[in-house]
């Protein structure tokens, strides 16, 4: 799936939960961390065929697995105020990330879940297209859901790193 997508599934999950505006802004990081692992397409600019290859050997396995969900988590945590909490949000977010991926991300992707102690990747035959409708049902779902708590909740997923923005949009809402 596209990463704004896995952003807002973060926000969304988070407005669930009695969290802070950071500690929601810590949810919608842990949603989208597990593509940190396909940083290395940025190389492309550099050297075609090695940010190629860093994308097509690195992505869904460095970002997309246990360990690295839980060292993220963790370090997310740490910011905080509601530890635990917020630690449970973020994982839960994570593996979101990692079932979304597992569906919609095109024929060819599986999760290593366990890397790097094993190589194993988990895939499934009811995969579709990164650009399918699929995907753009679920984006829209949750550009819906995120309007409704912005007009019932008067907040939005720009709350904290532009406040004056979310006024604005929740303004617009109502």
């Amino acid at each position: 799936m596209h990463v704004p997508t896995h952003i807002l599934s973060g926000w969304c999950v988070a407005n669930c939960f009695r969290l802070s505006p950071r500690e929601r802004l810590l949810a919608m990081i842990a949603a989208a961390v597990p593509d940190v692992d396909g940083l290395g397409i940025v190389a492309w600019v550099f050297n075609r065929d090695l940010g190629q290859k860093l994308y097509w050997d690195y992505h869904h396995f460095a970002g997309h697995n246990i360990f690295f969900g839980l060292l993220a988590c963790g370090v997310l945590a740490m910011f905080a105020q509601r530890k635990p909490a917020t630690f449970l949000v973020c994982l839960g977010v994570f593996h979101l990330h990692l079932l979304m991926d597992y569906f919609g991300s095109g024929e060819g992707w599986k999760i290593h879940y366990f890397w790097p102690v094993s190589h194993i990747g988990f895939s499934t035959e009811w995969v579709w297209p990164l650009d399918s409708w699929q995907n753009r049902v679920a984006a829209g779902v949750l550009l819906a859901w995120t309007i409704a708590i912005a007009y019932f909740q008067k907040r939005t997923p720009v709350e904290v790193i532009a406040p004056r923005l979310d006024e604005r949009l929740v303004q617009r809402t109502r």
